[in-house]
This record gives structure tokens, sequence and C-alpha cells, in this order.
């Protein structure tokens, strides 16, 4: 909205000196032009805005022009900072307005605050989007217009209406009683029930969505951890899963753990003969066979799968043809 942009456009200004349209068209994702009748705009509404000629000239605004909000300790306005920069938003299609917020929190800051304040967040850095290994951490993109119609359906109670891609299934309507949001590891889902029976949709797998005037059919209040911990419970139980017996090397650990659905025990090895010192025994569940098979394989030599015998031999027959075909003369 023109509004909340106009209020962004003077709170950079305030908190950044001078800046070029280019710099604000930047900040702002929009462009130049658009910049221009921002300015223009907030010159005849009386906000003190003006062009500074030259090489390094740009738009300031006059010195004031500020409403402090004075009930923020120092510690109080460092979470609310820190807070902002978590990217759990996206997922929600949020990231936009709690951009804009932080702009506002920062500006409505006491002096004393604002540049302490702003100087310490900078040295936090909450969820990178790579690990150690620079390995992208993969978080869903989901369309501002479904997200939105997803949450004001959730927020208003309402019933909502889905075009949903299932894994492996051809995309389909259905309706469905909305109950809340969830983001784990910036992936988004939707907790919600369909003819009484409790489902969990991925956001970004959500093609289009329509908000129903009927009312949602749901309780008034929730506890979504312990929804969410119930249904990850009936995922981890169910369906088409293999328990397997695998020997790993400790540095993989946390990478089979954690992709994994659960680890039922776990011992370090004992020193025999012919065996890897320090390597880890992990009995662990995973979704399905090719689950279990794909991600013994992305560990290659740090695992061993030793029970049970289809897993070794399909990882038997992927290493063979591997190696034949690399053990080719090149032509």
């Amino acid at each position: 909205m023109r509004a909340d942009r106009l209020v962004s456009l003077v709170l950079l200004l305030r908190q950044r000196g001078r800046l070029s349209a280019t710099a604000l068209a930047r900040e702002l994702e929009v462009s130049t032009r658009t910049v221009l009748r921002d300015i223009e705009a907030l010159s005849a509404a009386g906000v003190p805005v003006h062009a500074e000629r030259g090489r390094y000239g740009g738009f300031a605004l006059l010195p004031g022009f500020r409403t402090e909000l004075t009930g923020l300790n120092h510690d109080e306005a460092l979470a609310l900072l820190v807070a902002g920069s978590r990217r759990g938003a996206q997922a929600f299609g949020l990231g936009s307005a709690l951009a804009s917020a932080m702009l506002k929190v920062v500006d409505a800051l006491p002096e004393s605050h604002r540049d302490t304040a702003a100087g310490v967040a900078e040295r936090l850095l909450i969820d990178p989007e790579t690990d150690l290994l620079a390995r992208r951490l993969e978080g869903d993109d989901v369309p501002d217009p479904i997200a939105g119609e997803v949450r004001r359906a959730v927020f208003a109670g309402r019933k909502l209406r889905i075009r949903y891609a299932a894994v492996g299934r051809t995309p389909r309507w259905r309706t469905v009683d909305p109950i809340g949001l969830v983001t784990v590891r910036e992936q988004g889902y939707l907790l919600a029930t369909r003819s009484g029976e409790d489902r969990t949709y991925r956001l970004s797998r959500i093609l289009a969505a329509e908000e129903l005037a009927e009312p949602a059919e749901r309780s008034e209040r929730v506890d979504l951890d312990r929804a969410w911990q119930e249904r990850g419970t009936r995922f981890r139980t169910g369906g088409d899963q293999v328990t397997v017996l695998v020997r790993v090397d400790p540095a993989r650990r946390e990478e089979l753990v954690g992709t994994a659905l659960a680890v039922l025990a776990e011992d370090a090895e004992e020193a025999e003969e012919g065996a890897v010192d320090g390597w880890l025994r992990l009995e662990v569940t995973f979704q399905d066979a090719r689950h279990a098979e794909w991600v013994l394989w992305k560990l290659a030599a740090d695992a061993e799968a030793l029970s049970p015998q289809w897993l070794r031999t399909a990882l038997h027959e992927r290493a063979t043809a591997l190696a034949a075909r690399y053990g080719a003369s090149t032509r």
C-alpha cells in the first residue's frame, strides 16, 4: 500500500540521513520514478523533505520530526530487533510487513537506545541462509496473495478453499477448516481439519486459496505446540516406514539423525577386528524404503547399513553401477 511505503520512506531518511532516489528505490523495491512521485506527495503533505544537488546529493529530512516510544529499555529494544531478524515471517508472506515494522520500532526508540540497540543487533545472526558447509537451508517461497488469503481465513475463523498439490498427485481443490499456521526451518504449514479429520498442508504446495464466508468448524482455543507434536508423532509412526540398523561416522551423525524420522536406539561400537574405531551404531526409522536408500547413499562411505538386507543390496547395486560408469575408458 502507498501509505505504508510513504511511512517507510520517511523512516529510512530519518535513520540513514541523505539517500539517493536509486538507493530509496532499492530499499523500497520500487522504481526511481515511484520514489520521485512519493517525494512530491510527502512535500505536498508538509513533510520537510528536500533535495540536495551534486555528486553526493539525494533526499533528506530537516532535523526533528519524530515521535519516541519511551517505554522500552535497551534490552527490550534489542529483543525486538533480534526477533525481527528471524526469517520465519517469509513463510507466512509477512516479510515486507516485518521489515516495515522494524523500521518503525527503531525510529520510535529514544535517542539513548536507538543507536546502541541497532549496533548490538548487527552482531547477532539468527537463522542464516546457509550452514558452515555453505549448504543452503531451503525455505518456502509462498506468493503473498496466497499467504495473505490463508492468514485471513485462519485469523477470521472462516473455511478455506485451497488448490493443493500433494506429492505425486494431481493438484485438486479441497475445503478445509483452518486451525493455525506453523513454521519449521523456514517451511510453513497450515494445520487444519477436513471432514473432521486432522490435516497438515505445506504452504508452498498451495497453488491457490480462497477465504469463504462460512465459519470454520473449530474450537475457540488451540494449543498449536501440542497439536504439532501430536501430528508429528502420528507421522513418525504411520505409513510405509522402515527401520534400519546403521553404522555411522560420528562426524555425520547429526546429518543422519536430522534426516531420519526417529532414533530408536544408539550405542558406541565396541572395538572389533576390522571395525572403525569410534563409530556409532543406531537403529533409525525412515519414512519409506526410498527415503532410507536416499539417506544412506548420501552418507556414502561414512555410513553402512547393516540391516535389512534389501537395503544393503540396493546400495550395492547403486555403487556397482556407478563404479562401472566411471571405470570405463574415456571415449
